[in-house]
């Protein structure tokens, strides 16, 4: 805030300042105000200094946007604490153990090798605790191939983990993020590379790679740069340096017409043919180029670095609208709205069917929507709240007083309600907690849909029961309380009696009741699932993260866990099997954006479900999510992976549950048949003990980039970056009606 002060430590020949929060203030509000007073002081001083700044609070990110020197070009970022947290454990929610995995990635540490004093699941688990995320330049040798075809390459020739891709806009200025794009999508010279790996020596390989020198290298460790590199390097320069004095002599050419770093995007360009084939066009289709949303694509543009990148302003790709568009302005009235189903496309007839008539989808067309909704329609006693179908849902399990500082809850529901995902596919979620708090927080989740409210307490077994904690696929334990000065062990006293009280209770060995609604719809309580799955009989297994503010509290979670006290929390086995997480995993982000401006871009797009920066300035208005009207534009946006964890033991994957299958074979056969980026397993832990059969202990952990040869077991969970199925929205409905009906015959028999 001292001038003098900036210019004792030469502030404006510094490469970056970092504005650090007190994580443990007892009023995040003040502490926001001032780090952004801080900020503000340092522009004043030196407006060019690129700024990193850490935020406690998600709403007060629009604060930033009113300083005039803040730029996104520069590099400028901000880290939002409560948003990322939550964001990593509503992930957790969709595939247990992802947080650990993410949180892993970005701490970077190394790994050794073991010593023999270490259990083999400890081994597995540090070895992908070492994998960090790189960026690389892809050579010559994957110009023209596709995203699964290069990322089968790394894997298996390169031993990379290859997830995602930088894609440029016509103007080589705008880049975008594209993560496991769909095989529309062909890669270009000088085409960037996210990677996970162990080492920046490791992630070389992908850039001397050399299709003549070597094809036929066994030892990926050996791929060094090669004669023909000095002339691959010369062609590229010459190509780039064409093609730029192409587009500037003929800035009128059909961008259709030249070699491009994305394909187009399949569903746009039969959307604008049918309507070439018509004469006519629709009265929402922009005339702009637009910008990358189909192909499996992020449509999140990355922050450039001195470099004239804008965040909040990228270009147009293939007619969908970019984060300063108007694609939710003047539209016209619902029943006038064209009803445009491409041809050749039947796949996208059942998103098009109906969505298109009605506001299903905020204004983005990346989230779930519903109307407002007042708090009283969501609440529900005690009683409903026993008699209603839950299962498959989420819990969280809420500690607050009613003056308590907001958290922020719509960062852990809105990546639960990405567009991604299918109505029907949406889990769930019931807050247990303080009324009057959830009443403060009610305003931002109001037009988010599948939301149910039980005034309790978590350490109530009564209120546990009725929300059938033993039938979820998560249960949350959060606290807003203002930690205490006195001792900072007892910061998290609340989580951790509620997450040992969960795990001390018992539960009856049947299975639940079948729902009520014969007509096959998603009812708005419960799962869409004719019969419950057959709830945990002891609390221990019931699916669970515990988020804590002293990282030493670990130790208390797990009785049977011998971690010593002063133990690194990556190295504690709650944080290893993904059932506990803590704020202060996220300082180490700040570091990697600083060195990696892309780095912050990709988290997001991996933990918020698809956050846009257009959506950033909506909600920074305050008026909450705005709904839109469903248009060929917004519901391309759909059309984005996820992630998702798959089991071995059934389903499509069920031939590599088989004993003496290899995590290789896995890797290819999902990639190229399932479109299915593999990223990781989550194991038993004794799994190697018993050859991979059913145990006592239920405990997972998760092993990150598993190597080529790894062994796998029928009860192996997959980490995947799952492709959107717009098919699976019908096909659901009708095996659902299906089911119903044979079940009403058997009961009237």
């Amino acid at each position: 805030m001292d001038p003098n002060d900036l210019e004792r430590v030469k502030i404006k020949q510094a490469d970056a300042c970092l504005v650090l929060a007190n994580k443990y203030s007892h009023d995040p509000d003040a502490e926001d105000a001032a780090s952004i007073m801080r900020v503000i002081s340092i522009k004043n001083f030196c407006e060019e200094i690129r700024v990193i700044i850490q935020l406690m609070q998600y709403h007060n990110k629009a604060y930033l946007l009113n300083i005039p020197s803040w730029d996104w070009k520069r590099g400028d970022d901000v880290i939002c604490l409560a948003e990322l947290k939550l964001g990593f454990i509503a992930q957790s929610c969709l595939a247990p153990g992802f947080s650990t995995m993410m949180a892993n990635l970005f701490a970077m540490r190394s790994f050794k090798s073991s010593s023999t004093t270490l259990n083999m699941w400890q081994n597995d688990y540090l070895r992908g605790s070492g994998m960090e995320m790189y960026t690389e330049t892809l050579s010559k040798a994957f110009n023209g191939l596709t995203f699964p075809q290069a990322a089968e390459l790394c894997f298996t020739k390169l031993e990379l983990l290859l997830i995602a891709i930088e894609v440029k806009g016509d103007d080589l200025h705008d880049n975008q993020i594209a993560i496991n794009p769909k095989p529309v999508i062909k890669l270009a010279s000088n085409t960037q590379g996210f990677f996970m790996a162990q080492s920046a020596e490791e992630v070389k390989r992908v850039f001397f790679y050399c299709k003549h020198c070597h094809e036929d290298v066994t030892d990926p460790s050996t791929i060094k740069k090669c004669k023909c590199k000095n002339y691959d390097e010369k062609l590229e320069a010459d190509a780039i340096k064409d093609s730029v004095l192409v587009r500037k002599e003929n800035p009128n050419v059909d961008a259709s017409s030249q070699v491009k770093p994305v394909g187009a995007p399949m569903l746009m360009n039969t959307l604008k043919a049918l309507q070439n084939k018509d004469g006519k066009n629709s009265p929402t289709q922009s005339k702009k180029p637009g910008r990358l949303g189909s192909g499996g694509a992020s449509p999140v543009s990355t922050p450039g670095h001195r470099k004239g990148r804008d965040l909040r302003s990228p270009k147009m790709v293939d007619g969908i609208p970019s984060s300063r568009s108007n694609s939710h302005a003047a539209l016209p009235p619902v029943d006038k709205l064209p009803l445009v189903v491409p041809l050749g496309v039947d796949a996208m007839n059942s998103v098009v069917e109906v969505e298109q008539q009605q506001k299903r989808f905020d204004s983005t067309g990346m989230f779930h929507w519903c109307p407002d909704r007042s708090i009283e329609e969501c609440i529900l006693d005690r009683n409903q709240a026993a008699m209603t179908v839950l299962n498959g849902h989420v819990v969280v399990c809420l500690f607050a007083e009613p003056e308590s500082p907001l958290i922020g809850l719509r960062n852990l529901v809105m990546p639960l309600r990405a567009s991604n995902f299918h109505y029907h596919e949406l889990k769930h979620v019931v807050i247990l907690g303080n009324l009057d708090y959830i009443k403060r927080e009610w305003r931002n989740l109001h037009n988010l849909p599948k939301i149910s409210i039980l005034e309790g307490s978590p350490l109530s077994r009564a209120d546990l029961r009725a929300v059938n904690v033993n039938l979820c696929d998560m249960c949350t334990i959060l606290s807003a309380k203002v930690a205490g000065i006195e001792d900072p062990t007892l910061a998290d006293k609340e989580a951790i009696l509620a997450s040992l009280n969960i795990k001390a209770m018992h539960f009856d060995d049947t299975l639940g009741l079948l729902q009520s609604q014969s007509d096959g719809r998603d009812s708005q309580l419960g799962s869409p699932l004719v019969m419950q799955r057959k709830g945990s009989v002891y609390g221990a297994n019931v699916p669970m993260i515990t988020e804590l503010i002293n990282d030493s509290n670990v130790q208390f979670l797990d009785q049977d866990d011998d971690d010593d006290p002063d133990t690194e929390l990556y190295l504690t086995q709650p944080f290893a099997c993904g059932t506990a997480f803590a704020v202060s995993v996220l300082d180490s982000i700040m570091s990697t954006t600083y060195f990696n401006d892309n780095a912050l871009t990709l988290i997001r797009t991996l933990i918020t479900g698809g956050a846009t920066p257009e959506l950033e300035l909506i909600l920074a208005e305050g008026a909450g999510l705005r709904g839109g009207y469903s248009t060929p534009e917004t519901l391309a946006n759909r059309d984005r992976p996820r992630v998702a964890q798959i089991g071995l033991f059934e389903g499509p994957l069920a031939q590599f549950g088989k004993t003496g299958s290899k995590y290789g074979d896995l890797f290819v056969y999902s990639l190229k048949n399932l479109g299915m980026l593999c990223i990781g397993l989550y194991r038993f832990r004794d799994a190697h003990e018993n050859q991979g059969q059913a145990s006592v202990c239920t405990k997972r952990f998760v092993i990150t980039n598993p190597a080529n040869d790894f062994s796998l077991y029928p009860t192996d969970l997959l980490f995947v970056l799952q492709q959107f199925d717009p098919k699976a929205g019908n096909e659901n409905r009708n095996r659902q009606k299906t089911r119903w009906s044979a079940v009403s015959r058997e009961a009237e028999a």
